[in-house]
């Protein structure tokens, strides 16, 4: 009888060893993913108050489109100049929210308007086409990986969020122009007006302008020295945008 008795003590230590274990691996775990969360909040807003003031050195597009330039056998290519706010044209700005966001100096981040329009001929057609704002393609281009799929989606919405709330609208506009892609290797809009016009971002005028912000959707496939029918219709309806829309007020 002692020895039964033993016996069943040591069970009973045993299971109760194996639950504490799985309790305290458990727990460990739900500690280090909170860990992890905060540590991300924390990263993130301070990334975004980082780049209201220090202008982003690269993108992740960037390197992702260095190394398939060397994996074609092309050389190392990230063609950009920073420009500031005021060493772009107005026409440049213009065309940019003509061709992109229209509501930009309006919006919060999101034109949810333009995202059901959006949604709608996406369920139509197999040619998938955005809803996005300026914002939000900056938030993608400076602090995410390029690419589609939800996961993405929310951390572009969440960084949009951030972006809208530190940030100005002057500052959206500035590294958007400095950081969106303009064709093979060439980044930002100084690069792109040295590339196909042979002149400096603040001498744009509404033509250059206009071809440039044309090829925003598609920099690779379209060119804005020698559009397409379809571009220059685009280029067309850009500057008709661009005399509705008058100056715009930063």
């Amino acid at each position: 009888m002692p020895f039964f008795n033993s016996s069943k003590s040591s069970k009973n230590n045993s299971s109760g060893s194996q639950k504490w274990y799985k309790g305290g691996y458990f727990s460990i775990f739900f500690k280090s993913i909170r860990i992890l969360v905060v540590v991300f909040f924390v990263a993130s807003i301070f990334g975004v108050i980082l780049f209201r003031f220090v202008n982003p050195p690269f993108t992740w597009l960037m390197v992702q489109r260095g190394f398939e330039r060397k994996a074609a056998g092309k050389e190392w290519k990230i063609d950009k100049q920073w420009r500031d706010f005021s060493e772009i044209s107005d026409a440049m700005k213009r065309a940019a929210v003509a061709a992109e966001d229209q509501t930009f100096l309006e919006n919060n981040g999101f034109d949810f308007n333009a995202i059901e329009k959006a949604i709608e001929k996406n369920s139509k057609s197999k040619k998938l086409i955005g809803g996005s704002t300026i914002t939000q393609q900056t938030a993608k281009n400076v602090f995410l990986w390029p690419g589609r799929s939800l996961i993405r989606k929310a951390f572009e919405a969440y960084f949009t969020v951030l972006i809208e709330i530190f940030w100005s609208k002057q500052r959206i506009m500035e590294v958007y122009l400095n950081e969106i892609e303009m064709g093979d290797g060439i980044y930002g809009v100084e690069a792109a007006a040295q590339a196909y016009f042979h002149k400096p971002a603040s001498k744009l005028n509404t033509q250059e302008a206009a071809a440039i912000a044309v090829i925003f959707p598609s920099p690779l496939k379209w060119s804005a020295v020698h559009p397409t029918r379809y571009l220059r219709h685009r280029q067309y309806l850009i500057k008709k945008n661009m005399r509705r829309l008058g100056p715009l007020e930063f």
